[in-house]
């Protein structure tokens, strides 16, 4: 792996709570691999036998009901990890994976990784250290949804995607409005209208772009409370 893949992998919640001699140990010689938008990675219901590092873009975790429906859980980026519980509890997939925009992910083997544990038990406290970063990120999710505006919640995301900006900024949506509108636990007709809502804040659609006038503004509007107004 190139030194700029190997601190994504040494940032998440699972790699970054062991040490780094045992990161590398397990890594070993493991390639990235390049996927195309629309790759299916792993289908609810087989057999669980790998987990994956994002090094670069999105997937979506997903499980289909009887009726054939759809049902978005998640949607993981750059630096998360996914399957993980599955595939140390030695299951199934609980739900499919599938990357919705190009992406780079790091493939790795359940049987090695549970070979690896049973050598150095402590790695297992890394695998909680992962677990208890995915509760509470859902707890947050949570709240989220039931404290803050629909207009909120996608200027929270606006605000996360241009990290590290401030003044104006080109946000580039990293996928389709109604998987983004899924993700912030809105129907496609309610993302619509609180996106309407930006424009007085000076956020303007271009396509698939959004047009930020002030991260500043956009950062702090996500974060108003009830008790603030």
């Amino acid at each position: 792996m190139e030194p700029s893949d190997w601190s994504i992998v040494r940032s998440t919640a699972l790699f970054s709570a062991m040490p780094s001699e045992a990161a590398q140990a397990l890594i070993g010689s493991l390639a990235p691999r390049a996927y195309e938008k629309g790759t299916m990675l792993f289908h609810q219901g087989q057999p669980a036998s790998a987990f994956y590092v994002i090094l670069d873009g999105w997937v979506k975790i997903y499980r289909t009901t009887i009726d054939g429906l759809e049902v978005v859980l998640h949607v993981f980026r750059q630096g998360e990890t996914f399957a993980e519980a599955a595939m140390f509890l030695g299951g199934i997939y609980p739900a499919s994976a599938e990357t919705v925009s190009p992406a780079r992910l790091l493939r790795i083997d359940g049987d090695m990784f549970r070979a690896r544990i049973h050598e150095r038990p402590e790695l297992a406290m890394a695998m909680l250290a992962s677990a208890s970063y995915q509760l509470k990120y859902l707890v947050e999710q949570i709240e989220q949804i039931r404290s803050r505006s629909a207009a909120q919640r996608i200027a929270r995301f606006v605000a996360q995607m241009a990290s590290g900006s401030s003044g104006t900024a080109v946000v580039e949506l990293p996928f389709e409005k109604a998987l983004l509108a899924n993700r912030l636990g809105m129907k496609p007709e309610s993302f619509s209208r609180a996106l309407a809502k930006l424009r007085t804040l000076g956020v303007t659609v271009e396509k698939d772009c959004l047009h930020v006038a002030d991260v500043e503004a956009i950062r702090a509007f996500a974060e108003v409370t009830e008790q603030d107004e």
